[in-house]
This record gives C-alpha cells, structure tokens and sequence, in this order.
C-alpha cells in the first residue's frame, strides 16, 4: 500500500526534528536510524516516552508507513547520499555492536 499524504507529511516533519538541536532531536533521529538500518542502528521503544505527544504520533505514522513499505525511508526522503550517515555522526549515534 502506498503512504498516505499523512505518512509522508509526518516523515517530513520527522526528518526535520532530527535535524534540529534538541533532546527530542536525538530522540527522533535515533528512530528514524533505527527505521533506515535496524540492525546498524537499535533504537529502545522506552525513548519514546521522551517525546511530545505530536511527535510521537507523527513516528506511529512512520512507523506504520515503513510496516510495509515499497520504498525504503530513505528514498521518500530523497537522502540517498549518505545523509542518514551524516545524522548519525552528528549526534554521535554509533553502529550497534554485533552480536557474534
């Protein structure tokens, strides 16, 4: 199924967040890690409890939307280039360890 405009605006307004200055900001970026690459970046669903009612609502969106996505959330973003690489390193969000 295809996002709806509601998915999508929330993704936006998510992305946006993430790249903001705030301890949400690291909150939401870390989700939305989680969501590009869940095996490089684990996120704890308890970070939640952090954030502000509408944001959390908008990653309930998101979180429905890449349930079962045709497109990876990267590529609804357009951040195909390494920019989730980017918001990784600028909140210091480091790869999980591997459990070998």
């Amino acid at each position: 199924m295809p996002p709806t405009k509601e998915q999508l605006a929330a993704l936006n307004r998510l992305w946006n967040v993430a790249n903001g200055h705030s301890s949400q900001c690291r909150i939401v970026a870390a989700f939305l890690l989680g969501l590009y690459d869940g095996e490089t970046y684990t996120f704890d669903l308890t970070s939640f409890r952090a954030l502000d009612t509408m944001i959390f609502r908008d990653c309930l969106l998101v979180l429905e939307m890449d349930s079962n996505p045709e497109r990876e959330i990267h590529q609804h973003l357009g951040a195909v280039n390494g920019e989730f690489e980017q918001l990784a390193a600028a909140w210091g969000l480091l790869p999980s360890p591997t459990l070998n």
